[in-house]
């Protein structure tokens, strides 16, 4: 049965109707309480599953929506696409218990304005929420640095070399031989073989001419060194 609260006073107008859903009674009012200290005016209503939520979404314009991943009948995510479906334009912002290391990218790309861990601080919680009124995407600095690292890897494959493998790369880009390879650091050439074998599915190439080509585009090694 959905909760409603009136909290009195001023407010932002961007702020003045608020969903919670949440199966979790004292982190429902736990949130509404901060929210509001932060938006007296605002309009608050909990919901403890996500039928209720996306039937209070269908019925009412909103202006936030906070939800929980894990909820009984639809979860968040599911609820999510619903939401998004229904009315683009709403905001939503995941508080979950999960690591946002497992979950902050699928939500964002599933049309989140943000993702928040349950242990983070209320003021990061504002943080966030003004941050997404405001029509931005909100992440914590962590996992921001965890998504340029992700593009990074994604745009220059030769990121995910070990250093080993680097070394190995530059000497076939140069035309080295296994042979050769083998004798100057000193392994086996099976070893070698196996590395040029896990190089070539990092980098997605399959000879030494494109890993020549690989290494030079990339500037692993200079084109002048051929």
């Amino acid at each position: 049965m959905p909760i409603l609260f009136y909290c009195r006073s001023f407010a932002i107008k961007k702020m003045d109707r608020i969903i919670i859903a949440d199966d979790h009674s004292l982190l429902r009012k736990g949130v509404a309480r901060i929210l509001g200290d932060e938006y007296p005016y605002a309009e608050i209503m909990e919901v403890d599953n996500g039928e209720a939520l996306l039937k209070e979404v269908a019925l009412h314009d909103w202006n936030l929506v906070i939800s929980d991943l894990n909820m009984p009948g639809k979860n968040g995510i599911e609820a999510l696409a619903m939401i998004k479906l229904m009315k683009p334009d709403l905001p939503v912002l995941i508080l979950s218990v999960y690591p946002e290391e497992l979950y902050a990218v699928r939500v964002l790309k599933s049309g989140a304005a943000g993702y928040l861990n349950k242990g983070t601080a209320p003021e990061e919680l504002i943080k966030a929420i003004r941050q997404i009124t405001a029509g931005k995407k909100y992440i914590s600095t962590g996992i921001a640095e965890r998504i340029l690292k992700q593009l990074e890897t994604e745009t220059n494959p030769h990121k995910k070399l070990t250093g080993k493998e680097v070394e190995i790369l530059k000497q076939l880009a140069l035309g080295k031989t296994t042979t050769q390879i083998a004798q100057s650091l000193s392994i086996a050439l099976t070893t070698v073989s196996s590395y040029r074998k896990k190089i070539m599915q990092k980098l997605l190439v399959d000879s030494n001419a494109e890993l020549t080509r690989y290494a030079i585009s990339h500037h692993i090694i200079p084109e002048m060194a051929l």
